[in-house]
Protein backbone atom coordinates (compact mmCIF):
# COMPACT_ATOMS: atom_id res chain seq x y z
CA UNK A 1 0.00 0.00 0.00
CA UNK A 2 1.33 3.44 -0.92
CA UNK A 3 1.86 5.71 2.06
CA UNK A 4 0.31 9.15 1.80
CA UNK A 5 2.33 11.91 3.46
CA UNK A 6 0.58 13.41 6.49
CA UNK A 7 -0.77 16.89 5.89
CA UNK A 8 0.03 17.71 9.53
CA UNK A 9 3.72 16.77 9.33
CA UNK A 10 5.69 19.90 8.53
CA UNK A 11 9.46 19.87 7.94
CA UNK A 12 11.38 23.14 8.21
CA UNK A 13 14.91 24.42 7.57
CA UNK A 14 15.94 27.53 9.55
CA UNK A 15 18.61 29.67 7.86
CA UNK A 16 19.95 32.55 9.98
CA UNK A 17 23.48 33.59 10.89
CA UNK A 18 22.52 34.03 14.55
CA UNK A 19 22.61 30.83 16.59
CA UNK A 20 20.21 32.32 19.14
CA UNK A 21 17.58 32.96 16.47
CA UNK A 22 17.90 29.44 15.07
CA UNK A 23 17.67 27.87 18.51
CA UNK A 24 14.69 29.99 19.51
CA UNK A 25 12.78 29.21 16.33
CA UNK A 26 13.56 25.50 16.65
CA UNK A 27 12.16 25.43 20.20
CA UNK A 28 9.01 27.36 19.25
CA UNK A 29 8.29 25.16 16.24
CA UNK A 30 9.06 21.91 18.05
CA UNK A 31 6.62 22.84 20.82
CA UNK A 32 3.88 22.85 18.18
CA UNK A 33 4.95 19.57 16.57
CA UNK A 34 6.80 21.14 13.64
CA UNK A 35 10.11 19.42 12.91
CA UNK A 36 13.21 21.50 12.16
CA UNK A 37 15.19 19.14 9.92
CA UNK A 38 18.10 21.46 9.25
CA UNK A 39 19.81 24.71 10.21
CA UNK A 40 22.15 26.98 8.25
CA UNK A 41 24.24 30.05 9.07
CA UNK A 42 24.75 31.25 5.48
CA UNK A 43 23.16 30.95 2.04
CA UNK A 44 25.43 28.16 0.78
CA UNK A 45 24.63 26.05 3.84
CA UNK A 46 20.93 26.80 3.37
CA UNK A 47 20.98 25.48 -0.20
CA UNK A 48 22.80 22.35 0.95
CA UNK A 49 20.37 21.83 3.85
CA UNK A 50 17.41 22.07 1.47
CA UNK A 51 19.04 19.63 -0.95
CA UNK A 52 19.81 17.20 1.86
CA UNK A 53 16.60 17.35 3.92
CA UNK A 54 13.91 18.32 1.37
CA UNK A 55 11.83 20.48 3.76
CA UNK A 56 8.34 21.84 3.22
CA UNK A 57 9.24 25.35 4.39
CA UNK A 58 12.44 27.38 4.71
CA UNK A 59 12.75 30.29 7.15
CA UNK A 60 15.38 32.37 5.34
CA UNK A 61 17.25 35.30 6.86
CA UNK A 62 17.73 37.97 4.18
CA UNK A 63 21.13 39.13 5.48
CA UNK A 64 23.74 36.37 5.87
CA UNK A 65 27.48 36.08 5.16
CA UNK A 66 29.04 34.31 2.15
CA UNK A 67 25.73 34.13 0.24
CA UNK A 68 22.73 36.23 1.30
CA UNK A 69 19.20 34.96 1.68
CA UNK A 70 17.98 36.64 -1.50
CA UNK A 71 20.44 34.80 -3.75
CA UNK A 72 19.92 31.56 -1.82
CA UNK A 73 16.16 31.94 -2.39
CA UNK A 74 16.69 32.48 -6.12
CA UNK A 75 18.91 29.42 -6.41
CA UNK A 76 16.63 27.16 -4.39
CA UNK A 77 13.53 28.14 -6.37
CA UNK A 78 15.46 27.83 -9.63
CA UNK A 79 16.29 24.23 -8.76
CA UNK A 80 19.87 24.65 -7.51
CA UNK A 81 18.94 22.74 -4.35
CA UNK A 82 17.16 19.96 -6.21
CA UNK A 83 17.76 16.64 -4.44
CA UNK A 84 19.03 13.51 -6.13
CA UNK A 85 15.66 11.86 -5.50
CA UNK A 86 12.23 13.41 -5.78
CA UNK A 87 10.62 14.98 -2.76
CA UNK A 88 8.60 12.68 -0.47
CA UNK A 89 5.37 13.59 -2.23
CA UNK A 90 6.91 12.63 -5.56
CA UNK A 91 6.57 16.09 -7.08
CA UNK A 92 10.12 17.35 -6.78
CA UNK A 93 8.70 20.80 -6.07
CA UNK A 94 10.90 23.31 -4.21
CA UNK A 95 9.98 24.28 -0.65
CA UNK A 96 8.01 27.36 0.30
CA UNK A 97 10.30 30.12 1.51
CA UNK A 98 9.50 32.70 4.20
CA UNK A 99 11.92 35.61 4.36
CA UNK A 100 13.12 36.72 7.81
CA UNK A 101 13.98 40.39 8.20
CA UNK A 102 14.53 42.97 10.92
CA UNK A 103 12.66 45.72 9.08
CA UNK A 104 9.26 45.31 7.42
CA UNK A 105 10.37 47.43 4.45
CA UNK A 106 13.79 45.89 3.89
CA UNK A 107 14.68 46.69 0.27
CA UNK A 108 15.56 43.06 -0.43
CA UNK A 109 12.12 41.80 0.53
CA UNK A 110 10.67 43.10 -2.75
CA UNK A 111 13.19 41.15 -4.79
CA UNK A 112 12.67 38.04 -2.68
CA UNK A 113 8.90 38.12 -3.26
CA UNK A 114 9.50 38.61 -6.98
CA UNK A 115 11.88 35.65 -6.94
CA UNK A 116 9.08 33.46 -5.61
CA UNK A 117 9.27 33.68 -1.81
CA UNK A 118 5.88 33.08 -0.23
CA UNK A 119 6.03 35.96 2.22
CA UNK A 120 8.07 37.42 5.03
CA UNK A 121 8.21 37.69 8.80
CA UNK A 122 9.86 40.11 11.18
CA UNK A 123 12.40 38.43 13.46
CA UNK A 124 10.54 39.63 16.56
CA UNK A 125 7.47 37.64 15.50
CA UNK A 126 5.40 36.12 18.30
CA UNK A 127 5.55 32.33 18.73
CA UNK A 128 1.89 32.00 17.71
CA UNK A 129 2.41 34.02 14.54
CA UNK A 130 5.55 32.06 13.63
CA UNK A 131 3.78 28.72 13.91
CA UNK A 132 0.72 30.02 12.09
CA UNK A 133 2.86 31.45 9.28
CA UNK A 134 4.71 28.18 8.72
CA UNK A 135 1.47 26.19 8.61
CA UNK A 136 -0.22 28.75 6.36
CA UNK A 137 2.60 28.71 3.83
CA UNK A 138 2.86 24.90 4.05
CA UNK A 139 -0.81 24.73 3.00
CA UNK A 140 0.03 26.57 -0.22
CA UNK A 141 -1.14 30.03 0.76
CA UNK A 142 1.00 33.17 0.79
CA UNK A 143 1.98 35.14 3.86
CA UNK A 144 0.86 38.56 2.68
CA UNK A 145 -1.01 40.80 5.09
CA UNK A 146 -3.01 43.35 3.06
CA UNK A 147 -1.56 46.49 4.69
CA UNK A 148 2.03 45.30 4.36
CA UNK A 149 1.40 44.03 0.84
CA UNK A 150 0.24 47.46 -0.29
CA UNK A 151 3.32 49.15 1.14
CA UNK A 152 5.66 46.56 -0.34
CA UNK A 153 4.21 46.63 -3.82
CA UNK A 154 3.75 50.38 -3.94
CA UNK A 155 7.43 50.75 -3.09
CA UNK A 156 8.28 48.10 -5.68
CA UNK A 157 6.14 49.74 -8.35
CA UNK A 158 7.92 53.07 -7.86
CA UNK A 159 11.22 51.55 -8.98
CA UNK A 160 12.49 52.05 -12.56
CA UNK A 161 10.98 49.55 -15.01
CA UNK A 162 14.38 47.99 -15.76
CA UNK A 163 14.84 47.21 -12.07
CA UNK A 164 11.64 45.17 -11.83
CA UNK A 165 12.23 41.43 -12.23
CA UNK A 166 8.67 40.52 -13.30
CA UNK A 167 7.46 41.71 -16.71
CA UNK A 168 3.96 43.14 -16.84
CA UNK A 169 1.66 40.40 -18.19
CA UNK A 170 -0.62 42.82 -20.05
CA UNK A 171 -1.33 40.49 -22.99
CA UNK A 172 -1.97 37.51 -20.74
CA UNK A 173 -4.64 39.42 -18.81
CA UNK A 174 -6.91 39.04 -21.84
CA UNK A 175 -6.93 35.29 -21.21
CA UNK A 176 -8.51 35.71 -17.77
CA UNK A 177 -12.26 35.33 -17.40
CA UNK A 178 -14.24 38.11 -15.70
CA UNK A 179 -14.40 36.03 -12.51
CA UNK A 180 -10.64 35.37 -12.63
CA UNK A 181 -10.00 39.10 -13.04
CA UNK A 182 -12.17 39.72 -9.98
CA UNK A 183 -10.21 37.14 -7.99
CA UNK A 184 -6.94 38.60 -9.28
CA UNK A 185 -7.86 42.10 -8.06
CA UNK A 186 -8.65 40.78 -4.59
CA UNK A 187 -5.57 38.57 -4.59
CA UNK A 188 -3.49 41.70 -5.21
CA UNK A 189 -4.68 43.01 -1.84
CA UNK A 190 -3.07 40.03 -0.12
CA UNK A 191 -6.29 38.24 0.80
CA UNK A 192 -6.01 34.60 1.80
CA UNK A 193 -8.07 31.87 0.14
CA UNK A 194 -10.47 31.89 3.09
CA UNK A 195 -10.90 35.67 2.85
CA UNK A 196 -11.41 35.47 -0.92
CA UNK A 197 -14.02 32.76 -0.44
CA UNK A 198 -15.89 34.83 2.14
CA UNK A 199 -15.88 38.01 0.06
CA UNK A 200 -16.89 36.29 -3.19
CA UNK A 201 -19.32 33.85 -1.50
CA UNK A 202 -17.49 30.87 -2.96
CA UNK A 203 -16.06 27.68 -1.51
CA UNK A 204 -12.34 27.63 -0.74
CA UNK A 205 -11.95 24.80 -3.24
CA UNK A 206 -13.40 27.00 -5.99
CA UNK A 207 -11.14 29.87 -4.99
CA UNK A 208 -8.08 27.61 -5.09
CA UNK A 209 -9.07 26.54 -8.61
CA UNK A 210 -9.37 30.16 -9.74
CA UNK A 211 -6.02 31.08 -8.19
CA UNK A 212 -4.31 28.09 -9.80
CA UNK A 213 -5.69 29.03 -13.21
CA UNK A 214 -4.62 32.66 -12.80
CA UNK A 215 -1.07 31.62 -11.93
CA UNK A 216 -0.93 29.21 -14.85
CA UNK A 217 -2.31 31.69 -17.40
CA UNK A 218 0.03 34.47 -16.26
CA UNK A 219 2.96 32.04 -15.94
CA UNK A 220 3.64 33.08 -12.35
CA UNK A 221 5.35 30.85 -9.81
CA UNK A 222 3.56 32.03 -6.69
CA UNK A 223 0.63 34.14 -5.52
CA UNK A 224 3.16 36.57 -4.06
CA UNK A 225 4.40 37.13 -7.61
CA UNK A 226 0.78 37.55 -8.67
CA UNK A 227 0.45 40.49 -6.26
CA UNK A 228 3.43 42.21 -7.86
CA UNK A 229 2.22 41.35 -11.36
CA UNK A 230 -1.18 42.92 -10.67
CA UNK A 231 0.55 46.24 -10.05
CA UNK A 232 2.99 45.75 -12.91
CA UNK A 233 0.15 45.14 -15.35
CA UNK A 234 -1.73 48.24 -14.28
CA UNK A 235 -4.69 46.19 -13.04
CA UNK A 236 -4.07 47.76 -9.62
CA UNK A 237 -2.25 51.06 -9.24
CA UNK A 238 -0.09 52.25 -6.34
CA UNK A 239 -2.15 54.26 -3.89
CA UNK A 240 -5.46 52.84 -5.14
CA UNK A 241 -7.94 52.51 -2.28
CA UNK A 242 -8.28 48.95 -0.98
CA UNK A 243 -11.64 48.49 0.67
Amino acid sequence: MTETPSTDRVRVVVADDQQLVRTGFRMILAADGIEVVGEAADGHAAIEAVRRTRPDVVLMDIRMPELDGLEATRRILAGAAEPVDATPDGTGNPPRIIILTTFDLDEYVYDALAAGASGFLLKDVTPEHLVGAVRLVRSGDALLAPAITRRLVQKFASRPAEARPIPAPRAELAALTPRELEVFRLLARGLSNAELAEQLVLSEATVKTHVARILAKLQLRDRAQAVVAAYESGLITPGEPQD
